[in-house]
């Protein structure tokens, strides 16, 4: 194994990702889990979590658990923490990547409902999760914790605006979480633009057409190009990066 190889190598460790039972989630897992690591595929339905669980399992050889988890309660952040420890004994990265956007027409048309919903997922599981996994990981003498954010939070809009306004939040308390357990955790936020996960499926042909148009790729992304950037944050190949943000949108904020 060339030094280069070494420096993605994640043998020994243990990753929690949550909204991992598909999408991008699912692509890190299976990433990990193809370079070493054992997973823990989180998310709220709790048979799909064990149904992706089994397939990576079989595909790679390693350990893959599923928790079930709502990141939008906290006590299930508190579970999921707990579980973790419970049956795997140490967590080295957490991948905080749930995350919802629902649709709705007009601003005045969001509920005091929707909106706690959006900020509670987005951002409050993002929060306890952190603080959790990274006092632990700090105690134990180090870990990567990867926020998924969004480019909503740099260039919101009007049918994006409370999840817009949660992920400009998460790009802020990263930087505080990357102070707050420094200097052996590292705290990292990707903000992927427009990707085709499930919640492309809601996407008109005008709004897909208007994405290609803006991108200088002229594309939208592949779920599993997000694994390229969450193997660098979870690896010693970002061994100096911490608080840092790193766009993945095809070019377009």
């Amino acid at each position: 194994m060339t030094p280069e190889q070494k420096l993605l190598d994640l043998t020994g460790k243990v990753a929690v990702i949550t909204g991992g039972s598909r999408g991008m989630g699912r692509e890190m897992a299976a990433a990990f889990a193809r370079c070493g690591a054992d997973v823990v595929v989180a998310s709220r339905k709790l048979d799909i979590c064990e149904a992706t669980a089994n397939e990576i399992a079989q595909a790679t050889g390693r350990r893959i658990e599923a928790i079930e988890c709502h990141v939008g309660k906290w006590d299930h952040c508190d579970r999921l923490f707990a579980e973790t420890y419970e049956r795997m004994g140490r967590c080295d990265i957490l991948v905080n990547n749930a995350g919802m956007s629902p649709l709705y027409g007009n601003l005045t048309d969001v509920t005091e409902e929707l909106f706690d919903k959006v900020i509670n997922v987005n951002l409050r599981g993002t929060f306890r999760l952190s603080a959790l996994f990274g006092e632990r990981m700090a105690a134990d003498g180090g870990g990567s914790i990867i926020n998924i954010s969004s480019t909503a939070a740099i260039n919101n809009g009007p049918h994006e605006t409370a999840y817009g306004a949660a992920k400009a939040g998460i790009n802020s308390m990263t930087k505080a979480f990357a102070q707050a357990y420094g200097p052996n955790v590292r705290v990292n936020v990707i903000m992927p633009g427009p990707f085709a996960t499930d919640i492309a499926n809601a996407w008109t042909d005008e709004i897909k057409d208007n994405i290609r148009s803006q991108a200088p790729l002229e594309r939208i992304g592949a779920p599993d190009e997000i694994v390229g950037a969450a193997m660098y944050l979870a690896s010693d190949a970002s061994s100096y990066t911490t608080g840092a943000v790193i766009k993945i949108d095809g070019g377009i904020a």
